[in-house]
C-alpha cells in the first residue's frame, strides 16, 4: 500500500476556497434556486456563467465537484442524487438506437436493472461478459459497440478486472469506458490515469463515510465531461447543498478512514480464511485470491468490503449466527464507519457466468471498530452457527 500522505493533504485543502465565508475553514452551505444578475448584459450572457440557476449548481456543489475532480484526476465531475442515478445518467448519455453496450456479469444490481429496463427500451443491445475476460473482450466487440462498463472488484464476488488489457482493445475503437470505482473510494484506484473515460462512485458509501446521505459522482475525462453534464441536467439531476456539504466533510477524512478499512478488512479476511466454517474468502488483498496479482498491479490499497462463502448450513443456524451479532449490522449499502454482514445471492444477477459456490455467500463490510472486537463478535456467531 503506497503512502497516502499526498492524498491526505490534498483532501484537507482542496476546494475550501469555493463558497467560503471570510476566515471560515469550510465552504458555506448555499441554498438557492434563483440566481440574480446585476445587468441585462450579464443576464443575457448567463449560459456562459457557472453559477446561473440552483439546479445547475451552487458554490457548495461546485466545491464538491472540484474536490472529487482533484481526487480522481478528472477534467470535471458531475453530481447526482444517488449512485443509482449516476449510473442511469452515464448509461443514458450514450444510449442510441442500434448501439451495443458491454457490461460485466458481476455488475452492481441497479446497473443491470438499468441496462434491462432503460437501455433496451432505447433500442440498445446489452451483452454481459465474464469480468475476468481481460484482452479476450476483443471477441465481443462490434462496429456498433458504443460503451463498455467495468466494475473492479465486483461488489458481491470481488473479481478484479484487467483494466489495461480491456482498454487496449476498446480505446483504439473509440469505445467509451465507465468504471464503478466505489470500492476504492477514488483513493486506491486511479482509473482516469489509466485511460478510463468516467470513474463513477456511489458517494453514499466511502466519500460520505457516515451512512447518512445519498449521492453519486461521475468524474469525467475532458472528452466526455460536457456530454455527461448535459444529459444529467436534462434529466434534472441535482444535489441539495446540505448533502453536498456532508459529502465534503466526509471527503476530508477519506484517506484516514480508508487506511483503517484496509487494515481491518485484511485482518478479518485472513481470520475468516482459517475458520473451518468458511469454504472460501473473496478478498483480492489475500495472496491466494485469483485477482491478487492484478490488484497489486492496479490498486494501492483495499477497502473494507469483501465476501466469503460458508460451508453448507441450514437456515435456522445461519439465523442464529446473524441474529445474535452485536457489532455487525444487517442492512443495504456499505462504506460507513459501522461494520455490516449480510447474506447475498450473486447467482440471481448472473447470465453470462455461473455462480454456484455450494454454500451461502456472505458480504462483509469492515467498519472502523477495533478488529479484535469484530473478530470476537464473529467468533461467538460461529459458536451459534454450530448449534452450541
Amino acid at each position: 500500500m503506497q503512502d497516502t500522505e499526498a492524498a491526505e493533504t490534498l483532501l484537507c485543502h482542496v476546494a475550501r476556497e469555493s463558497g467560503a465565508q471570510p476566515h471560515a475553514v469550510n465552504p458555506s452551505v448555499v441554498h438557492a434556486s434563483t440566481i440574480l444578475f446585476p445587468t441585462l448584459a450579464a443576464f443575457e450572457a448567463r449560459k456562459s456563467a457557472r453559477l446561473r440557476y440552483g439546479r445547475r449548481g451552487t458554490a457548495t456543489s461546485f466545491a464538491l465537484e472540484d474536490a472529487v475532480s482533484a481526487l480522481e484526476g478528472a477534467a470535471g465531475t458531475v453530481l447526482a442524487p444517488s449512485g443509482a442515478s449516476a449510473i442511469a445518467a452515464a448509461l443514458l448519455a450514450f444510449a442510441e438506437p442500434g448501439r451495443h453496450v458491454l457490461v460485466p456479469d458481476n455488475v452492481y444490481g441497479p446497473c443491470r436493472h438499468g441496462c434491462e429496463d432503460l437501455l433496451r427500451r432505447f433500442g440498445v443491445e446489452v451483452t454481459y461478459y465474464d469480468p475476468v475476460i481481460g484482452g479476450g473482450i476483443a471477441a465481443l466487440l462490434r462496429p456498433e459497440t458504443r460503451l463498455i462498463w467495468l466494475e473492479s472488484p465486483g461488489s458481491q464476488t470481488f473479481e478484479v478486472q484487467d483494466i489495461p488489457a480491456i482498454l487496449a482493445q476498446t480505446r483504439p475503437r473509440g469505445i467509451v469506458s465507465v468504471i464503478d470505482n466505489t470500492w476504492s473510494g477514488g483513493l486506491f484506484l486511479k482509473p482516469l490515469a489509466m485511460g478510463v473515460d468516467i470513474s463513477l462512485q456511489a458517494a453514499t458509501k466511502y466519500i460520505s463515510g457516515h451512512s447518512d446521505l445519498m449521492l453519486g459522482t461521475l468524474a469525467c475525462a475532458a472528452t466526455v465531461h460536457d456530454r455527461v453534464r448535459a444529459h444529467a441536467q436534462r434529466l434534472g439531476l441535482c444535489v441539495g447543498p446540505d448533502d453536498a456539504y456532508l459529502a465534503l466533510r466526509g471527503l476530508r477524512t477519506l484517506a484516514v478512514r480508508m487506511r483503517q478499512h484496509h487494515e481491518t478488512g485484511l485482518t478479518l479476511a485472513a481470520w475468516l480464511a482459517a475458520r473451518p466454517e468458511v469454504a472460501r474468502v473473496m478478498h483480492p488483498g489475500l495472496p491466494d485470491d485469483p485477482g491478487h496479482g492484478l490488484w497489486r498491479a492496479q490498486f494501492t490499497g483495499a477497502s473494507g468490503l469483501f465476501g466469503f462463502v460458508l460451508n453448507p448450513v441450514e437456515k435456522p443456524r445461519l439465523a442464529a449466527m446473524m441474529d445474535g451479532l452485536r457489532l455487525f449490522g444487517m442492512g443495504s449499502s456499505w462504506g460507513g464507519y459501522e461494520s455490516l454482514l449480510i447474506p447475498t445471492n450473486p447467482a440471481a444477477l448472473r447470465s453470462a457466468t455461473r455462480w454456484a459456490p455450494e454454500g451461502q455467500t456472505m458480504r462483509l463490510h469492515a467498519g472502523l471498530e477495533r478488529a479484535e472486537d469484530l473478530i470476537a463478535d464473529l467468533e461467538q456467531g460461529f459458536v451459534r452457527l454450530g448449534g452450541e
